[in-house]
């Protein structure tokens, strides 16, 4: 089978495309580096001729909103007519949970955005919606940062490590298209600011972490279960402290 995995050269593409060649599957880690440009189209084509699975993964350059949005409009229409035109029999898409559910969030707005559009294109799909991933915990801290205090917004967070995210991304390329959504998450769930504080304190960071009412989200006003599934998810076997051991092992 040939799946192509759009962004294959990062954080969860990499991880994502060594789980499928292990399983002896033809595997295209289409990104610009390898020539394949889903904003300008180049290669585009060449790359998806003669696949069955197409796994979307790909990423904003910027947080700029703007530059978001285009992103995400653009390479998604430019996929989606490449995909219809090579005969596509599966879509699989990796969005965040809370897309629908955090006002001022533009990624999240852009992201929500895009899943509509693979929504309405009629090729068969999947839609992940993972929650944030344990690899970004020290952007957030750092995004939040006031001096030496991390000012949080009240709510839960249920990290996922990104190798969890990976191995479900590749199972469900295999399962016939939902054409619904699936929502990932980590095996615990906590406050935000105690996630973040525990974090920190594992990798020997001295900032404090404080809960604050006015804190946002990279723009977004949370409430309580904002980043939580509501429902039922598929749950990650990785929890923070063993994603921190397997982290301090390999430095």
């Amino acid at each position: 089978m040939k799946i192509v995995v759009i962004g294959g050269t990062g954080l969860i593409g990499s991880k994502t495309v060594a789980i499928l060649r292990r399983g002896g599957q033809q595997v295209v880690a289409a990104s610009p580096k390898s020539g394949v440009n889903t904003v300008t189209g180049e290669g585009l084509k060449e790359a998806v001729a003669g696949a069955q699975v197409v796994i979307d993964l790909s990423n904003a350059p910027s947080f700029d909103p703007q530059v978001v949005s285009e992103f995400f409009e653009t390479s998604g229409r430019n996929l989606v007519a490449a995909e219809v035109a090579a005969g596509v029999r599966h879509h699989v898409m990796l969005s965040i949970v809370g897309t629908d559910r955090v006002p001022g969030q533009d990624y999240f707005r852009a992201k929500l955005a895009q899943e509509k559009l693979i929504e309405a294109s009629g090729i068969p799909y999947t839609i992940i919606r993972s929650t944030q991933f344990l690899e970004f915990l020290g952007g957030i801290a750092d995004a939040n940062t006031d001096g030496s205090i991390v000012r949080l917004p009240p709510g839960l967070l249920q990290p996922i490590a990104a190798d969890d995210v990976a191995a479900f991304v590749a199972e469900l390329a295999f399962i016939n298209p939902r054409n619904g959504i699936v929502e990932i998450a980590g095996p615990e769930q906590a406050e935000f600011n105690e996630i973040v504080a525990r974090y920190l304190k594992g990798v020997g960071d001295p900032r404090k972490v404080m809960k604050d009412p006015e804190a946002r989200y990279f723009g977004g006003r949370l409430e309580e279960k904002s980043l939580v599934p509501w429902g039922e998810a598929r749950l990650g076997r990785i929890n923070l402290e063993e994603w921190l051991r397997r982290l301090q092992k390999a430095a």
